[in-house]
C-alpha cells in the first residue's frame, strides 16, 4: 500500500518549476502520475495507483511539501478517515470503555484530535472514500464485530451525548457572545449536572468567579474550559490537552476531576502530552504513531503502565512494530549530585528582592557550576519568569545585584528564550537562526545535536511568520542554543511540544550545555521533564500573585522532596524505564513515602 501526501501549506507552485512532475520517472514514460488539475498555479495531484515510489519528487521538491510512504497492505482495510486526495490518512480508531479513562499518546500531527472528533460525532469517518463517503449503515458494517459497532449504532440513533473540551482554548475570548461574560454566568449556563458548586472550589475558580472571560490568563481559561465540560451532563467526555498552560498543582487538580467522571460511570477519552498526568488519570492507553501530517496508526489498547512503557520503548510487541529507532529512559540519580559538588563554579549570585505594585519576590543566592542544568519549579504567578528576567538583565532587582561577571572575572554572556514568543521576524528560519548564532548553525555539531533533533532541517527555508506554535517553539530553542553565552535561560521550553519533541529538546539542551561546559536555567511545569533534564533545582513557594520566594540552588532530590511535599503528592519510579509515576492519593506506597519523608522516590 502506497500513500502520497502533499502539504498544501508548504506547496508553492507559483515559485517553483514543478520539479515533482519534471523529475517523476513515470511521467517521463508517458503516465499522468503527477497532474495539475486546477491549473499550474495550484498544488498538484499525485495519482497513488500510478506512483512507483522512488521518492525522487520528495527529494527534488524545494519546499519539502511531498511525502511518499509505503505501508503494509493489511492496513488498507483499516482506513478510518482521509482528508481529501493526497491528504492525511488515519488507520483504525481508539475504543472507548464505559466507566474508564482512555488516554491517547503520540506525537503531534498523527491523528489524535481527528480520532476524538470522530468519536465525538463532529466528523463522520469516510473510510478513505473521498468521492463516495459512506452512510452510517456502511460505517457500522465496516466495524461489525468490534466494540465500535454498538458505539456507532448509538451515535447513528442519536442516543449518545458527547462533551468535548477542545485543544485550542485561547480563541474563547475572541468569541463575541462569550468574551464579555463573567465566568460565573458562563458556567452556570452550561451546568446540567448540578456539580458546579463542588467544582468551583476543587478547580480553584473562587478568586476569578466574577471576572470576564476576556481578562483570563491561559491557565485560567484552561481551568474554566475543563470545568465547563465536566459540569455538562453527558455519556462520553473528551479532553484534548487539558493541562496546557497549567502548573503542577493545577494539573493534578484537573486530573483528579477527570478521574471522578470515570468513577461516576462515565466514559472518558484524554489526549495528554504530560506522561505523569496521563499515567495518573488513565486506565488504558492507545498509542498513535506514524509520520506527522502524513498518516497515523492507532494501536490496540494497553494498560496504562504497559502502554506508556511501550511508547517510551518505541516498539509494540503485539503488532511487531517499531516506530522509533531508540528507546527513551530516565536517569534515576541516587547520589546527592556529587558531580557538581566539586565541579568548577561558573557563577555565584547573591540575595535579591523585587517589588511590584501587588507582588514581591525574594531570591536567595546560589552557586552554579559548569555543565549544570538547573530546573525551576513552582506554581503559576509565583515569580519564576521575573527571576529568569533578572538573570537575563531585562529586569533590575530593587535590592541586591544581578551578576555581570563570571567567577573568573570575564563578562557574563546570557542567552534567553522567553515564555511568550513573538512571530514578527521578516524572514526565514535560516535567516533567524543565522542572525542569532552566525555561522555556528552551519557546523556539523550544531546541525546534528540541535537542528536534526528538533526536526528543523526541513523548516530552514520557511518564513517564521508561517510557523505553527510547536515549530516556533523549537526554532526559539535552537536560536537560544546558537548564541554564544555562558548562561542559557529557557522559560517553559516544552510549551506546544508533544512528548517526543519535549524529550528531543531536552536532549539537545543537555548535549549543547554539557558539551560546551556552559550552564542553563530551565522553567518547567512537567515533573517528568524536570526529572529528565535537571541536575539541580530552584524551588519557588509562597502565595501566587502576592509573594514568591526562590530557594538557593539545591540537589535534585532535596528540591523535588521540598516541592512535592508542598504539593502533597508522592512519586515512585517505574522499574522498567525509570520514569517518575504519581502515586494514587492514600495508596499504601503514598502513605509509606509520606511517613518516610521521601516524596520523590529516587531509589530503584
Amino acid at each position: 500500500m502506497r500513500i502520497a501526501v502533499i502539504d498544501r501549506h508548504r506547496c508553492r507552485p507559483k515559485d517553483c518549476t514543478h520539479e515533482c512532475r519534471r523529475f517523476c520517472p513515470r511521467v517521463r514514460t508517458g503516465d499522468e502520475t503527477v497532474v495539475f488539475p486546477d491549473g499550474p498555479d495550484k498544488p498538484p495531484v499525485i495519482v497513488e495507483e500510478l506512483c512507483s515510489g522512488e521518492g525522487i519528487c520528495v527529494r527534488k521538491c524545494p519546499y519539502h511539501a511531498i511525502s511518499i510512504v509505503n505501508l503494509p497492505e493489511k492496513l488498507e482495510t483499516d482506513t478510518s478517515h482521509r482528508y481529501g486526495v493526497n491528504g492525511f490518512q488515519l488507520f483504525r480508531l481508539p475504543i472507548p470503555k464505559e466507566g474508564r479513562v482512555l488516554g491517547l499518546i503520540g506525537p503531534n500531527g498523527v491523528g489524535k484530535t481527528t480520532a476524538i472528533r470522530i468519536l465525538a460525532g463532529e466528523i463522520r469517518p469516510n473510510l478513505g472514500r473521498i468521492d463516495d463517503p459512506p452512510d452510517w449503515d456502511e460505517i457500522i458494517l465496516e466495524f461489525r464485530g468490534s466494540e465500535l459497532q454498538p458505539f456507532f449504532e448509538r451515535m447513528r440513533d442519536g442516543v449518545i451525548t458527547s462533551v468535548h473540551k477542545p485543544q485550542t482554548i485561547t480563541d474563547l475570548p475572541k468569541v463575541r457572545n462569550i468574551a464579555e461574560r463573567p465566568i460565573s454566568e458562563l458556567l452556570e449556563s452550561v451546568d446540567t449536572s448540578g456539580r458546579l458548586d463542588e467544582l468551583k472550589a476543587d478547580m480553584g475558580l473562587r478568586e476569578i468567579w466574577d471576572r470576564p472571560v476576556k481578562f483570563l490568563s491561559g491557565g485560567e481559561l484552561q481551568r474554566v474550559a475543563v470545568t465547563a465540560a465536566i459540569v455538562r451532563e453527558g455519556d462520553i467526555y473528551f479532553f484534548d490537552e487539558p493541562t496546557a498552560y497549567l502548573d503542577v498543582r493545577e494539573r493534578l487538580r484537573v486530573g483528579k476531576a477527570i478521574r471522578q467522571l470515570s468513577e461516576m460511570g462515565k466514559t472518558v477519552v484524554v489526549v495528554e502530552h504530560d506522561l505523569s498526568i496521563l499515567d495518573y488519570v488513565s486506565d488504558l492507553v492507545c498509542i498513535f504513531y506514524g509520520d506527522p501530517g502524513v498518516y497515523g496508526i492507532v494501536s490496540h489498547p494497553h494498560s496504562t503502565r504497559v502502554g506508556i512503557n511501550i511508547f517510551l520503548d518505541g516498539f509494540i510487541p503485539d503488532e511487531n512494530m517499531r516506530f522509533r529507532d531508540m528507546a527513551i529512559s530516565f536517569k534515576g540519580m541516587t547520589s546527592e549530585d556529587e558531580e557538581f559538588i566539586g565541579a568548577e563554579t561558573l557563577l555565584q549570585y547573591g540575595k535579591m528582592r523585587k517589588r511590584f505594585e501587588n507582588f514581591e519576590l525574594l531570591v536567595h543566592g546560589g552557586r552554579v557550576a559548569r555543565g549544570q542544568i538547573i530546573g525551576i519549579l513552582g506554581p503559576n504567578g509565583i515569580g519564576k519568569t521575573t527571576f529568569v528576567k533578572m538573570l537575563a538583565g531585562i529586569i533590575e532587582p530593587d535590592e541586591g545585584e544581578v551578576p555581570t561577571k563570571t567567577v573568573l572575572g570575564t563578562d557574563l554572556k546570557v542567552s534567553y528564550k522567553p515564555q511568550y514568543i513573538e512571530q514578527d521576524f521578516p524572514g526565514t528560519v535560516r535567516m533567524y537562526l543565522r542572525e542569532a548564532g552566525g555561522a555556528v548553525i552551519d557546523t556539523a555539531d550544531f546541525r546534528t545535536a540541535v537542528l536534526r533533533r528538533l526536526g528543523l532541517e526541513n523548516l530552514l527555508d520557511h518564513a517564521v511568520t508561517d510557523l505553527s506554535g510547536g515549530e516556533l517553539q523549537r526554532t526559539e530553542i535552537a536560536a537560544c542554543l546558537a548564541r554564544d553565552a555562558d548562561i542559557y535561560l529557557f522559560d517553559e521550553p516544552s510549551a506546544f511540544l508533544d512528548v517526543e519533541q519535549r524529550l528531543a529538546a531536552s536532549r539537545a539542551i543537555r548535549r549543547m550545555i554539557q558539551g560546551a561546559g556552559k550552564t542553563a536555567f530551565v522553567v518547567e511545569h512537567s515533573i517528568l521533564m524536570a526529572d529528565y533534564l535537571s541536575d539541580s533545582l530552584v524551588v519557588f513557594n509562597g502565595t501566587p500573585g502576592r509573594y514568591g520566594e526562590a530557594s538557593p540552588v539545591m540537589t535534585l532530590r532535596r528540591g523535588m522532596n521540598m516541592f512535592l511535599k508542598d504539593m502533597g503528592v508522592t512519586f515512585r519510579r517505574d522499574p522498567q524505564t525509570g520514569r517518575p509515576r504519581v502515586n494514587k492519593d492514600g495508596s499504601q506506597l503514598d502513605r509509606q513515602q509520606k511517613a518516610m519523608g521521601e516524596y520523590y522516590y529516587i531509589g530503584k
